[in-house]
Order: structure tokens, then sequence, then C-alpha cells
């Protein structure tokens, strides 16, 4: 892994992207998110229909591996973000609320095992394993249970297709649409990066996409990083950037 230096750490990751010095741990922070605000994707603002509205499932900051990665990139924000986005998701996919909630309820937890914000093989794997040991305390904490399905899914989400080995290929027929899910809504709340080349791919996807998706992840990421960044705790901005871009 590569430390960083001393002027990395108060540089913005735009910047630091753009000179290929990215630390391990990458926060958010204003030079970086108004270039993000400056490049919105075009399409409808909202879904045209939301038989449900989402749940915002926030998990807590000490199921997180490390002391900073909660509020990292991959933290808090991004974790929950990508709950609500795959039950929009699992909606326009017409899969039942429960179903959908409980594969939100995973989502929320699908980055907590990671090590750092660079490639970090094997995080989707370590991520099931920790809900595996913790399901009665994200149970408690969302009222929704896990079932196995969706805990293939976390263990899936960052493998490429093209990599499954085969017992991830079997594991993946055995509920092939959680696991599309999940990594579009994964890969849709990419927009929270800093290089444009790492924002979402569709091509890589196996699901068909809402033509509103776009601009609600987008804005989605960037209401919430901005109530971060203006003082509001993790709860407080994901609930304004929610009332924000899906109003009641």
């Amino acid at each position: 892994m590569i430390s960083p230096t001393p002027e990395a750490a108060d540089a913005p990751l735009r910047v630091l992207a753009e000179t290929r010095r990215l630390p391990d741990h990458q926060h958010m922070d204003q030079h970086t998110l108004s270039w993000i605000a400056g490049n919105r994707p075009a399409g409808p603002s909202a879904p045209a229909t939301m038989p449900h509205r989402p749940a915002l499932l926030v998990p807590d900051a000490s199921w997180f591996a490390g002391p900073v990665g909660f509020d990292s990139v991959h933290g808090i924000l991004h974790n929950a973000r990508v709950g609500l986005l795959v039950q929009l998701l699992a909606q326009h996919h017409e899969l039942g609320r429960d179903q959908a909630l409980a594969l939100a309820t995973a989502a929320a937890c699908h980055d907590c095992r990671r090590h750092h914000d660079r490639h970090d093989p094997g995080h989707g794997e370590r991520a099931a394993r920790w809900l595996v040991g913790n399901l009665d305390t994200v149970t408690r904490a969302f009222g929704v249970p896990v079932p196995t399905e969706t805990i293939t899914a976390v263990a899936l989400h960052d493998v490429p297709y093209d990599a499954f080995t085969d017992t991830q290929v079997s594991a993946y027929r055995q509920s092939p649409h959680l696991v599309d899910l999940l990594k579009a809504a994964d890969a849709f709340d990419r927009y929270r990066l800093p290089l444009r080349r790492w924002w979402p791919d569709p091509g890589r996807l196996r699901v068909a996409l809402p033509p509103w998706l776009p601009p609600v992840a987008f804005d989605l990421v960037v209401h919430s990083e901005q109530a971060r960044l203006d003082g509001a705790n993790h709860g407080e901005a994901l609930e304004h950037a929610l009332h924000t871009v899906l109003p009641e």
C-alpha cells in the first residue's frame, strides 16, 4: 500500500488523482466536490413512480474495519447511499418490498470491512463474513432480517463477472438478480470519485437501468457530501440529501 506523503495530506482528492498520488484513506473535500457538482449527468431528476419511499439505513461507525474508514469515500455515506439506490432499482425491477429492504440492509454494510480506499481485493468476502457474525447486531439496528442470498450479493459485489471462480459462479446462479442489483447500485455511487473515467459504466452491468438513475444517484452524492462538509453528521447529511432529491 502507498502511504500519503505530507503534501498529499492537504491536497484535494481531485489533484491527487490527476497526479496518481491518492493515499490509502481518502476523504471528500470542497475542491473535489465542487468539480463533481459541475459535471451533472443529463436526465430526469426523480423516478416517475415510486410505490415505496426508500428507507434510509445508516450503518454504525463501529462496524467499519478501521478508525478512519467510516468517514472515507467508502464509509458511512457511501454504504447508506448504495442502500437507497438498491431499493430504487429493486422497485424498478418489481422486487417485493421485503426483499428490497433485505438487500438494502446488506448493501448498507457492503464495504464495512475495507482496509483502505485503494484497490482492496476480497473486501466483499470479508464484509459477508462480518455480516454472518453480526446478524443480530445488524437486524436490531435496522429491523430487517438478512437472508443468505443477500449476503452472497455482498460477497460478490467487488468481483468482476469475468473473474468469478467456479464456486462464485455457482453462488451467483442462486440469486443473480440480487447480485446484479447490488453491483449496479454500488457502481452508480461512483459519482463521488474524483476522475470521470471512474464514474459509472453501464456496459459492465447486467440490469436494465432507468433514465432517472444517473441524475438521482449524482444528486444524492452531491447533496449528502456537501451537507457533511458543512458540518452535518452522517445521518443528517443523508436525510438532507434524501429529502432534497426525493421529496415526499
